[in-house]
């Protein structure tokens, strides 16, 4: 074999071993953006399942809602999309209960001679009027449900009835003012009131404001309520506030 022989030989190896570098080359440079992806995947789906274990239903709704968002395709989604739906009805619920829960405040003081326990929730609508609903046991003057205003009183001369709906369907709730000029309007069968509120999720109220006999209706989102948090007080007297 002559030497140029030799080196046209020696050449056209170089060249196809040249070419097949090149096709290895090619061919990790497609898989390599395929295996990071993978690999995020299953780093973010071994988040996933440890947020699930520690029962962290709001970062491992946020989780799954990622991973279903990045990796769509993936045997991460897939596996998410098993338990996802579960956990994420779960977490809502468990936000609303708390919401609902939230908007009443308990307290138990001290008041004008004796021991006061409240439940008081504000209204939800309209969001420009702030009227508190009242929820009062004290030592003295027995129960009371009524709402209050720290700004204006309200239209109810001798007794009057509001338009209410409870949970949607409508009734009507006897109520007075006081004759002592509180911005208070007191319901005046408080026992039947609260049983009802017991069992409602929502009611709204009618009222009629004494500053230029402006109508509001009063929406109450009430299915928070917690019986147990409304501390009793004790009987005490017989009398009641609205008696006196």
């Amino acid at each position: 074999m002559s030497r140029c022989t030799v080196l046209a030989s020696l050449v056209a190896a170089l060249v196809l071993a040249g070419c097949s570098q090149q096709g290895d080359s090619a061919t990790d440079n497609a898989q390599a953006p395929a295996q990071a992806q993978a690999d995020a995947a299953a780093k973010k789906l071994d988040t996933y399942r440890q947020l699930v274990r520690i029962n962290n239903d709001e970062m491992a709704v946020s989780m799954g809602h990622d991973i279903l968002d990045r990796f769509a395709n993936s045997d991460a989604a897939k596996e998410v999309q098993q338990s996802l739906p579960a956990i994420e009805k779960r977490y809502k619920e468990n936000s609303e209960k708390n919401r609902l829960q939230g908007m009443w405040l308990y307290q138990v003081s001290p008041m004008q001679g004796g021991t006061q326990s409240t439940a008081t929730a504000y209204n939800t609508s309209p969001s420009n009027h702030r009227v508190r609903l009242v929820l009062r046991r004290h030592t003295e003057w027995g129960q009371n449900a009524f709402l209050y205003s720290d700004e204006r009183g309200f239209v109810c001369k001798a007794n009057c009835t509001l338009a209410a709906t409870v949970d949607g369907k409508p009734t009507g709730i006897k109520a007075f003012a006081p004759s002592t000029g509180e911005p208070a309007l007191m319901i005046r069968d408080d026992k039947a009131f609260i049983a009802m509120l017991e069992k409602a999720k929502k009611i709204t109220l009618d009222v009629t404001l004494q500053d230029g006999e402006k109508k509001l209706q009063l929406v109450y989102e009430v299915g928070g309520f917690d019986a147990a948090k409304w501390a009793p007080v004790g009987k005490g007297g017989a009398a009641k506030a609205k008696k006196k």
